[in-house]
């Protein structure tokens, strides 16, 4: 009689080799490296720019591509006025694609489970880099060197969009409390949200908002959580009194702010070197605005990578 008794090592790579070699090779049947593709060419947005990550040709992206199609019996992209859009079966395909992956990516490490290793993707706003992930992510790189570290800064609502299309690991915003379906999601601290003049501007930001005042409300890019809240705050009230000069980066807000051309809204850790330093001073307000948070957003999947769980803790520590 046939003996049947198989270890767990030995099921182990029985599971690896059946993944590795992506479901079957044979025929039109699925394979992982067709999902690959397919998840690849959502996240750069075009089937040109998944070849070059990828390392294929347009022409092997076209075929695997158009195996998916043939599986599953119906298109996944199509083109509206020359730009790649997704039809409703490739969205319905997104999140199917990525647990399989996950499940792929969990069974090809079970040898290595424990190892901190691989690639992380973090998004973070500026105000968040510049004031608190510095001291994270380099206790990080020195604690788990074998793990590259890719760092993005955007809007709030950009680095949430790039976690729920699987362009980053881990989404950190600066934003009002929020509650997400998509996303496992920590607030982590109340960020202090402040009005800031150069030194020699008036002490009260009711001097700001007479008639006979021209300056400037410095800030960044659209989309930022507490210029939001802080213009939705300025038309509720019908104050209009200064125009908007809109900066690229915060560092280039306080300088501006510095010079004395206006005022600023900002998270008070942003600012605190220079409010303690005497270049900026905090502006007096009888404004009450809506608190703000510091949020971390974790994709909700089968399996974090240890990469992932390592920083997730990490940040936990901070945040105590």
């Amino acid at each position: 009689m046939m003996n049947l008794t198989i270890n767990k090592i030995e099921i182990k790579k029985i599971i690896i080799i059946f993944f590795d070699t992506s479901y079957n090779l044979r025929g039109n049947d699925m394979e992982i490296r067709h999902l690959i593709t397919f998840q690849t060419i959502v996240e750069i947005g075009s089937y040109t720019g998944a070849a070059s990550k990828l390392g294929y040709t347009q022409s092997t992206i076209t075929s695997h591509i158009q195996a998916l199609e043939h599986e599953i019996g119906g298109e996944l992209f199509t083109y509206v006025k020359r730009n790649l859009q997704l039809t409703h079966l490739g969205r319905e395909l997104i999140p199917l694609a990525e647990d399989l992956l996950s499940t792929h990516e969990q069974i090809k490490n079970m040898r290595s489970i424990h190892e901190v290793k691989g690639v992380l993707k973090v998004a973070a706003p500026e105000s968040l880099t510049i004031s608190r992930l510095g001291p994270i992510i380099r206790e990080y790189s020195l604690k788990y060197p074998h793990v590259k570290i890719i760092l993005t800064n955007g809007t709030c609502g950009q680095n949430q969009i790039d976690l729920i299309s699987g362009r980053v690991d881990v989404a950190f915003m600066v934003y009002p409390e929020i509650k997400l379906e998509k996303c496992i999601h920590y607030s982590l601290v109340e960020e202090e949200i402040v009005l800031v003049s150069s030194n020699d501007g008036p002490d009260h930001f009711d001097e700001y908002k007479k008639n006979n005042t021209n300056h400037f409300f410095i800030t960044n890019e659209e989309g930022c959580s507490y210029r939001t809240m802080f213009e939705r705050y300025l038309l509720k009230h019908d104050i209009h009194n200064f125009q908007t000069m809109e900066l690229w980066s915060i560092e280039a807000i306080k300088q501006i702010v510095m010079s004395g051309l206006g005022f600023s809204v900002l998270p008070y850790i942003t600012v605190k070197e220079e409010v303690e330093s005497g270049k900026l001073k905090i502006l007096s307000h009888s404004e009450k605005f809506d608190p703000i948070y510091s949020h971390m957003l974790i994709k909700k999947k089968k399996w974090l990578s240890p990469a992932v769980e390592a920083f997730v803790e990490l940040v936990f520590n901070y945040a105590e």
